[in-house]
């Protein structure tokens, strides 16, 4: 079981609701819209779903979250594949990365992996199937019991609406489709497709993409009862 200690200050009473993008690639005009924007919302914390930057550094992407931190609201995020894979494990006050690892609020635990499967552009941070499925049994390792887990994923799961290109090939990775199956998470945030936004389920699993927040797209999770996204824009 984990500790206490790991959980971030906050509780569940009355409903979580999360602030949720992806794919800023870089626009900190727009990072900064939507912190304001998380703050309007009256969010309970931010969920950053990869592609902070655009092929950036490290202090690029730290640049890019210091709105949100400097909001003062809870944020977790997973790297993308456009991200350097050296953004795992850095210590960014105010930001968690979960790529393979878990933070939790409340009874609601997040749980992540970043980067992409291998594609043919060879972007900073892609990994083979194999390692995405451990990464993703990393994350979830120990009793989880009574706990409600959502993934946050940079790559959506392989055959749904959410990993359809314009070219109509489904590109998504095949291991974090297996995880949805056996582990059944209550929710999937993802991104990674731009032009696929929108939502789907793979059984009792709710998965959701808010599309491209370079162009204005956000995602408003909340996780009570019931679960319901609602996608939006600036």
């Amino acid at each position: 079981m984990f500790e206490a200690s790991s959980c971030l200050e906050a509780t569940c009473l009355g409903g979580l609701k999360a602030f949720v993008l992806t794919d800023l690639h870089g626009r900190l005009s727009v990072s900064r819209e939507m912190a304001y924007r998380a703050e309007e919302e009256d969010a309970d914390l931010v969920v950053l779903c990869g592609d902070i930057t655009h092929f950036g550094s490290v202090q690029t992407a730290k640049a890019l979250l210091s709105p949100f931190i400097e909001s003062r609201l809870p944020l977790v995020f997973v790297p993308g594949n456009c991200d350097p894979p050296s953004l795992v494990g850095v210590e960014i006050g105010g930001a968690e990365c979960i790529h393979g690892s878990r933070r939790f609020f409340g009874d609601v635990v997040f749980v992540g992996v970043g980067g992409s499967p291998y594609t043919p552009f060879r972007t900073p941070f892609e990994m083979d199937e194999e390692t995405i499925m451990d990464v993703l049994n990393r994350s979830v390792e120990g009793s989880l019991e009574g706990y409600r887990v959502v993934l946050v994923s940079h790559t959506p799961p392989k055959d749904t609406r959410l990993d359809l290109t314009l070219s109509g090939v489904h590109c998504g990775s095949s291991s974090v489709r297996r995880f949805i199956e056996e582990k059944k998470p209550s929710l999937v945030l993802c991104g990674h497709i731009h032009e696929a936004m929108g939502v789907d389920r793979i059984d009792g699993t709710l998965l959701a993409n808010p599309g491209p927040a370079r162009d204005g797209n956000y995602a408003l999770a909340r996780i009570d009862g019931e679960l319901e996204v609602e996608l939006k824009h600036l």
